[in-house]
């Protein structure tokens, strides 16, 4: 092959190339325009319920501090935890409504002439104790408190409040927080002037806040307990579901 025949063949297939790798760059940004997979909005909403618990916990405790022995510290502990559960079950609760959550023994240092040392042990244990159906035991949670803590217990890290319907509340709330998304999410459209298509992706969140009521009482190795005198109600709770639906968009 001459020069002079080859050199025009060249530019034309260079030209040639350069023109379907053109077409083939501008084919990709179309669809990447065009397509509706690229083309989605995604919108928030949110649902709420409110409902009545029927269900409490008490979480009680008894912490002991600095006995000389670990069998000393352990068996004040065991003598007063009996002792709270007694007292509860004379109340009518049940042996399986009360559970150990915590059980306990450590060392107690102090630093003396700036070395720590031993000085005794503590230890502690903690009880949740159930309440079903607050509507016909409204003034159980008080008694609860008030006898555990003649009985001994020097902690009370909380009362929470939920119910055994809960999963129906959290989907009611669910529907809620759909029906809010597919509004904003038209409103949304017709100012953009699009249109809405399938639904091609979605989150929820629970965001629902128990009702948490603490009484609190002094600690101590001597076993003051907590005051008796308190008044828990449980109010009304209410369970919040925060949801984002993805749609898909098309021209009108």
């Amino acid at each position: 092959m001459d020069k002079e025949n080859w050199q025009p063949k060249y530019t034309i297939g260079l030209i040639a190339i350069l023109a379907i790798t053109s077409i083939a760059i501008v084919s990709i940004l179309r669809d990447r325009i065009v397509n509706d997979q690229f083309r989605t909005i995604t919108v928030n909403g949110r649902g709420k319920v409110e409902y009545q618990p029927n269900l409490a916990t008490i979480n009680v405790g008894v912490q002991i501090d600095k006995f000389a022995k670990p069998e000393e510290a352990l068996n004040q502990l065991n003598g007063k935890i009996a002792k709270i559960k007694e007292a509860v079950k004379k109340l009518g609760v049940e042996d399986s409504s009360i559970d150990t959550k915590n059980y306990s023994l450590s060392t107690q240092y102090d630093f003396k002439d700036n070395i720590q040392v031993a000085s005794g042990y503590n230890a502690n244990q903690q009880l949740s104790i159930k309440v079903k159906d607050l509507e016909k035991n409204k003034e159980l949670i008080n008694k609860i408190v008030a006898e555990a803590g003649k009985a001994g217990a020097n902690q009370i890290n909380g009362v929470i409040f939920s119910s055994d319907n809960l999963e129906s509340y959290k989907q009611e709330a669910r529907l809620k927080a759909i029906a809010d998304a597919k509004s904003k999410a038209q409103s949304l459209a017709d100012v953009a002037g699009v249109s809405l298509g399938d639904i091609n992706g979605w989150y929820d969140n629970v965001v629902y806040p128990e009702a948490d009521m603490a009484v609190y009482g002094k600690g101590g190795a001597g076993g003051g307990g907590v005051s008796t005198d308190s008044q828990i109600s449980a109010g009304s709770n209410e369970v919040t579901i925060d949801l984002g639906l993805t749609f898909k968009i098309h021209n009108k």
